[in-house]
């Protein structure tokens, strides 16, 4: 199993991005700072690290340089966490060395999306892309989707929806669930910005749109009923 790395300070965050991770089909560990990192890869090399910017001992910037600079992990891609939107910030973390960035809050599912885009870029995972569902099929690749063959235009985030659904077809997921791994596990917002969206995507996918059930309390799941 392919071992990813997550060095963020704050507990909660870390627990949510090794727990996504493990759900994802890859192994996962957390760090609270770089001396347990430095420690671990002593030992075993993951094929990517996840890198909070504001860390204690050394920051983020601090800990990619040592990276980059060490021959034995330099090739490790690299994807920095970071809380600040400011340019200078990810221009930084670019120049440094980093593969990619993200920022704070980040839904499961695009933090998902990222490292695998960057561990396909870096050769070191292939996936199938497309999901099929009844009349519904979803290309993560080119991010369209059809419905009975029809193209059908959805926006990131009923995408995103949508694509979470599918990946768990026949779970019952709910809106808190839904919430985390779509608009990002601090969004500020209410579970009714879930129910929104279904209806849109129920609207939007015609005929198909009966496969995404509403369980009453709880949250919703996709079956085929076909």
């Amino acid at each position: 199993m392919q071992n990813i790395y997550c060095v963020e300070d704050d507990q909660n965050i870390r627990d949510l991005v090794v727990y996504a991770l493990g759900t994802a089909g890859f192994g996962a560990k957390g760090f609270e700072k770089a001396s347990e990192l430095y420690e671990e890869m002593k030992k075993e090399l993951p094929v990517l690290i996840l890198l909070d910017i504001m860390l204690p001992e050394e920051d983020g910037m601090q800990v990619l340089r040592h990276i980059r600079s060490d021959a034995a992990t330099k090739g490790i891609p690299v994807i920095m966490l970071t809380a600040k939107s400011a340019e200078f910030d990810k221009v930084m973390g670019l120049d440094s060395g980093a593969d990619d960035y993200i920022t704070k809050p980040f839904g499961v599912m695009e933090m998902i999306s990222r490292v695998k885009a960057v561990l396909r870029r870096t050769g070191s995972v292939s996936e199938e892309t497309r999901l099929v569902l009844g009349g519904i099929i979803l290309d993560a690749e080119s991010h369209v989707v059809t419905v009975n063959g029809e193209r059908v235009a959805f926006t990131f985030k009923e995408f995103e929806l949508l694509q979470y659904l599918m990946k768990n077809e026949g779970i019952v997921l709910t809106r808190d669930k839904l919430m985390s791994a779509v608009w990002g596990f601090d969004f500020e917002g209410e579970s009714r910005t879930v129910d929104m969206h279904i209806k849109t995507l129920r609207q939007k996918l015609g005929t198909c749109g009966s496969m995404i059930e509403t369980v009453r309390g709880v949250g919703y799941k996709i079956c085929n009923n076909g």
